[in-house]
């Protein structure tokens, strides 16, 4: 005989609010919960599993670049018992973690390369404000918004007009991999202004320590340790689905 919850029971296993389980049902993140006569839920063994994934998923506060949206395709995916589907989604979704968390690193190398006093042949580069946004696949909104947040100062041409130089092109990478990576403005400025000021500055440290005029920038600030938390637990739900794929079919 199968194991049978109340929504008190199911919040206290999972740890969250009664109100929360509810929610929970309504958003579609668990499969619809049968009924007694009385109105009351009744939960199985198989929500207790999803609830475990959804709370896996979104454990981690910061995630970028799609991939929230990806783990609420995974929850929604498990809540319809298409298991087969979501563990081929997670599977994705850990690729991409891992491919975020390589960006991550890669913005740090740059910025300890470049602005620490390394040197690159870049200097033949001219590109328009254009150019420089298909270059990096960005909007030119985006380069804008940039430059009117102190992040980049830009030479004009005689004619007016904006011209990027190869130095501008490197640090317009480290940016656009720290915004990707969904550093704030505020965390990036200080960072690029310390580590031109320090080349000897420790990088991590100046990201992941938030001025003393910064107010909720903190979850930002800390994204290498939150890609780690959630290729962790990308591995813990790609388990717990491929279970519940030979628990409870698909």
């Amino acid at each position: 005989m199968k194991n049978r919850y109340r929504t008190s029971e199911v919040a206290e296993m999972i740890g969250i609010h009664p109100n929360t389980v509810r929610l929970y049902e309504d958003l579609g993140l668990i499969c619809t919960p049968d009924r007694m006569q009385n109105g009351y839920r009744i939960f199985t063994d198989e929500h207790i599993d999803q609830f475990r994934v959804a709370r896996l998923a979104f454990a981690v506060e910061v995630l970028q670049n799609g991939l929230r949206r990806q783990a609420v395709e995974i929850v929604k995916t498990s809540a319809q018992r298409n298991y087969d589907k979501a563990v081929a989604l997670t599977r994705q979704y850990r690729n991409q973690i891992e491919v975020e968390q390589v960006h991550a690193e890669e913005a740090l190398l740059i910025v300890e390369r470049l602005l620490g006093g390394g040197d690159e042949s870049t200097d033949e580069i001219q590109m328009t404000r254009k150019e420089m946004a298909e270059y990096l696949d960005v909007t030119i909104d985006t380069l804008r918004n940039w430059e009117l947040n102190g992040l980049l100062t830009v030479k004009r041409r005689q004619n007016g007009y904006r011209i990027y130089t190869g130095e501008d092109m490197l640090r317009l990478k480290v940016i656009r991999s720290l915004r990707c990576a969904n550093y704030s403005l505020a965390s990036i400025l200080r960072m690029l202004g310390e580590v031109s000021d320090n080349p000897n500055a420790d990088i991590r440290g100046i990201l992941d320590t938030p001025g003393t005029d910064d107010d909720i920038i903190t979850a930002c600030d800390r994204l290498l340790t939150s890609l780690h938390h959630a290729r962790e637990n990308a591995g813990k739900m790609y388990g717990l689905l491929a279970g519940m794929k030979e628990k409870y079919g698909s």
